[in-house]
């Protein structure tokens, strides 16, 4: 390089920065001008530390950029940046703030700082008010978090970390705590944090005293962000695509052209494919089961909840993490269905939701009598007939809820009361009537009248109820009677072989085809059906008990336990279920909303609904209209056709005048006494 061009390089930092990264020894002292250059920039800058010193910025830059090249001479740089940002972080312009953090941004990504001490930085950065800066420090955390633990768990940082944001969320400022809890939260979504510690440090959230903090961590158990986050992006998809309504009447109304046709059509094949693609959002319980001690943050939330003075919707979100918390871990929190019972009123704001707690929050082991008072409570706020149908199908699913998991709580006069709103007026009540019904055959019949039984069934026979706190320890798999011996099939095989060795030369019988297909209906009847219930047990405990049992083994024993199940209702219409639906009922680790809102009455359709089944219909359709056709195309139209596009307003008196005429003698006479009937009224 000339000396010319090399004189102009201390005032040409891009230039100087290109001509480093290629050859660094041979710009050593062009280098250790400009960081001489850089010292006292420095200097005058801490003097000021709120004034922009854009030499200072370019400065800093070009070092971060070049670091790599000078190790040595540049090791106590990134030390020096991060006290610097210590010191002064609250009173920085925020644009010399924002440059220092992308300097060590970029001499981390280089891999010339430890990520523990950049990072317990970035978090104390977020106490600043700069939004575009906590925006940027927050994507760095996750994806640097995320980065050191690409291949493998890195847990001396995770657990340095971990303490450091534990700190954070006791933290005064309450938006640095947000967003710290918000990384950790993005972070176990995102299965890099995804163990016990994150989930306690975020259950020490809940009990914050800022009221963000506790809504963000509530969300984060009760699985309310993500479906929040689903359903406001389709709400927003929804307001901006056109529908279906719209691109027929938009096809309707518009010149007719092939164009424009073909893209209806593809724009209806887009509409139906995002249909398809929208799901429900699944929820992701396991957080729950991670916590160390949920019953004492069971009452510890809950005592925070008796002294609440948040707004309505934050309380509601803590009854229903404390029910969750309840319900599957099998706590014993006796305070809390009392508190409940106060908000069980028709006329209370959210109350099926408060129906909803109230069910998850029982299980099998809480006392009867606690559990009974509130299916008391429900009953006779809400199953009366002084409210409206809806009201009263909602107690009724309610109270179906509850008994289904914690079936003692309901007295059999009371059930025998319930009961009888089986043959009510109104469809809503009568389903709801009739699943408690069904709810009972399943679990303990002898509570029922013997006509709300049902059809016995080999399942209805081997049901008995339990008392409190009871636990069945079986010896053997149940219905493993209905798989074959594999020793008397052996016997079997050998004898038939000895048979056919003895026949040789002799006479053999010729089994006609109504023969065999009795043979084949006998082979697959069960072989456990014409014995008594203790012998099945017998044939169970002996086939669990000398035979490993396949996958296909466990399969057929669920399938036959399930059949025995819909005997009785195999025949009736509109009962017989799936074994899957038995299945996803039974195995439902939390409850669903539309268990306590659904009601089983056929709403009114909406003209939308009406003309999406009305186009759904049409498809894969012929037109009407003859299929003849015309013998020559080019042929006028016929005057029948004519008419009918012909105005409304120029053919009535031509219909109205053949009605007339058409009228028989007896519609006459009735027409003649209406007139005379008038004429007498205004007399």
């Amino acid at each position: 390089m000339s000396d010319r061009n090399r004189n102009q390089l201390p005032n040409n930092l891009p230039q100087l920065q290109n001509l480093i990264k290629r050859d660094p020894q041979s710009y050593i002292e062009e280098f250790l001008q400009q960081y001489r250059h850089y010292e006292s920039n420095l200097q005058i800058f801490q003097l000021k530390p709120t004034q922009h010193s854009k030499n200072l910025a370019e400065l800093v830059m070009f070092f971060c950029q070049v670091a790599q090249c000078y190790p040595k001479e540049l090791a106590g740089y990134p030390q020096q940046l991060i006290d610097l940002l210590r010191r002064h972080s609250t009173v920085l312009d925020p644009d010399m703030r924002m440059t220092f953090c992308k300097g060590l941004i970029l001499l981390r990504n280089k891999g010339l700082i430890e990520p523990t001490s950049l990072l317990e930085l970035f978090f104390e950065l977020l106490r600043c008010q700069d939004k575009l800066l906590r925006k940027m420090l927050y994507h760095h955390l996750v994806n640097d978090i995320k980065r050191i633990n690409k291949k493998h768990q890195d847990n001396r940082v995770n657990t340095t970390l971990q303490n450091f944001m534990y700190t954070m969320l006791r933290d005064s400022n309450a938006v640095a705590g947000k967003m710290s809890l918000d990384v950790m939260i993005e972070l176990y979504k995102k299965n890099i944090w995804r163990d016990a510690k994150t989930v306690n440090v975020i259950v020490a959230a809940c009990f914050s005293k800022i009221t963000k903090i506790l809504v963000a961590a509530l969300k984060f158990f009760l699985g309310s962000d993500a479906e929040e986050d689903g359903d406001s992006r389709s709400s927003d998809s929804d307001d901006d695509a056109p529908t279906q309504r719209t691109l027929l009447m938009a096809q309707r109304v518009n010149k007719k052209t092939r164009k424009r046709q073909r893209k209806t059509e593809m724009a209806l094949k887009l509409l139906k494919k995002e249909k398809k693609k929208k799901k429900p959002v699944p929820f992701n319980f396991s957080a729950l089961h991670l916590i160390h001690d949920p019953q004492n943050v069971a009452e510890k939330l809950f005592k925070q909840l008796e002294s609440s003075n948040e707004r309505f919707e934050v309380k509601l979100m803590m009854i229903n993490l404390v029910s969750r918390l309840v319900g599957i871990h099998e706590l014993f929190l006796f305070n809390f269905y009392p508190f409940l019972q106060r908000f069980v009123q028709p006329h209370q704001r959210e109350v099926t939701k408060i129906l909803l707690c109230a069910a998850q929050s029982t299980h099998q082991l809480v006392p009867p009598d606690i559990v009974e008072t509130m299916v008391r409570t429900i009953v006779n706020n809400f199953v009366t007939e002084r409210n409206s149908s809806e009201v009263m199908a909602v107690g009724l699913n309610a109270v179906r809820e509850i008994c289904s998991r914690c079936p003692l709580a309901m007295g059999q006069d009371l059930l025998q009361d319930l009961v009888q709103y089986k043959s009510y007026r109104n469809k809503a009540v009568v389903s709801a009537a009739r699943s408690l019904i069904s709810l009972f055959r399943g679990i303990n019949p002898e509570m029922l009248h013997k006509k709300d039984r049902g059809k016995p069934t080999a399942h209805s026979t081997e049901i008995r109820a339990k008392e409190y706190g009871e636990l069945v320890a079986q010896d053997f798999i149940p219905g493993a009677e209905v798989l074959k011996d594999e020793t008397a099939e052996g016997d079997n095989e050998e004898s038939d072989e000895s048979d056919s060795d003895d026949s040789e030369g002799s006479w053999h019988d010729i089994i006609h085809s109504s023969d065999e297909e009795e043979v084949g209906e006998a082979k697959k009847d069960n072989p456990a059906e014409n014995l008594t219930a203790e012998e099945k047990k017998a044939r169970a405990a002996a086939i669990s008990q000398t035979r490993l049992l396949t996958q296909q083994d466990f399969q057929d024993i669920k399938v036959h336990q399930l059949s025995k199940q819909l005997e009785a209702t195999k025949n009736k219409r509109g009962t017989k279920r799936k074994h899957v639906e038995l299945e996803q009922e039974t195995s439902a680790e939390l409850l669903s909303l539309s268990r306590i809102e659904g009601i089983n009455s056929r709403p009114r359709h909406d003209k939308e609904a009406r003309l999406a089944t009305v186009m759904a219909g049409r498809e894969g359709r012929n037109k009407y209209g003859s299929k003849k056709g015309r013998m020559n195309p080019n042929a006028s139209t016929t005057n029948k056709e004519k008419l009918r596009k012909k105005p409304f307003m120029m053919v009535k008196q031509k219909h109205g005048f053949k009605t007339k005429t058409k009228r028989s003698f007896r519609d006459k006479q009735i027409a003649l006494r209406n007139i005379l009937l008038k004429k007498q009224k205004r007399r």
